[in-house]
């Protein structure tokens, strides 16, 4: 069992703004706008259910990837269209772990969160098949294709993701609570689970790049969900 997490949502270039973190810990998935032009109709972010103030975007679609249930996805879907991610995500198998984090705004004075930003993981998918490539989606039948056919990037007008990948759907979830992956002292310095745990050195902007956790790491990953998030501070 493996794993790879991967940086996901809103942030501060696309649309402008993080999702919040919130004292208790819990957040606000937001994504990020839709880039290109869709075949059918996307929701706007007018259209989510989200305290965050958007008032500023409202009208803009969204690219609601990944998608999750809990917050109106039809099923776990995740694709790319770019290699720093595709190629690594390409590497999983069925069984392995998908981690996503987001870089949030943090709101009131947690003592285990840092001041102002920080990245925190969010959720995963445990997949429940190999991931598909764009070669490989191209050449799946109609009833096959069927499966992904909620997901951002086969919404678009022109197909372009080179990978997508299907959480199991007793196994992947939205957390209620984050684990963090900042440390306290600030958004840019990493924790013990980017330094200790995954492949990443925790060097330069290791908040916007794909880590690699092996069965050890992957494992102490799962075991922080729903706890306190204090529980990942050292």
């Amino acid at each position: 069992m493996r794993a790879i997490a991967i940086n996901v949502g809103a942030n501060t270039n696309e649309p402008g703004f993080r999702g919040p973190l919130f004292p208790d810990g819990s957040f606000e998935y937001v994504p990020i706008p839709e880039a290109k032009p869709t075949a059918e109709p996307v929701p706007t972010y007018a259209d989510l259910d989200l305290q965050t103030d958007v008032s500023g975007v409202a009208d803009r679609p969204v690219h609601f990837d990944p998608e999750f249930p809990e917050v109106g996805g039809q099923r776990y879907t995740y694709g790319d269209e770019h290699g720093v991610k595709a190629g690594p995500l390409s590497e999983l198998a069925a069984g392995d772990y998908l981690f996503f984090y987001a870089t949030l705004s943090t709101t009131g004075d947690p003592s285990w969160a840092p001041p102002r930003w920080g990245a925190h993981v969010i959720g995963h998918f445990r997949l429940a098949r190999d991931p598909v490539t764009g070669d490989e989606y191209r050449a799946l039948s109609a009833d096959e294709r069927a499966v992904f056919g909620s997901n951002a990037h086969v919404k678009r007008a022109d197909f372009d993701a080179r990978v997508l990948l299907l959480g199991a759907p007793d196994e992947s979830r939205l957390y209620d609570t984050v684990v963090p992956l900042s440390a306290p002292t600030g958004g840019t310095d990493a924790n013990w689970l980017v330094t200790e745990r995954s492949s990443d050195s925790g060097k330069g902007p290791w908040w916007r790049r794909p880590m690699r956790f092996d069965a050890d790491g992957t494992e102490t990953l799962l075991a922080l969900v729903d706890d306190d998030p204090g529980a990942a501070v050292r």
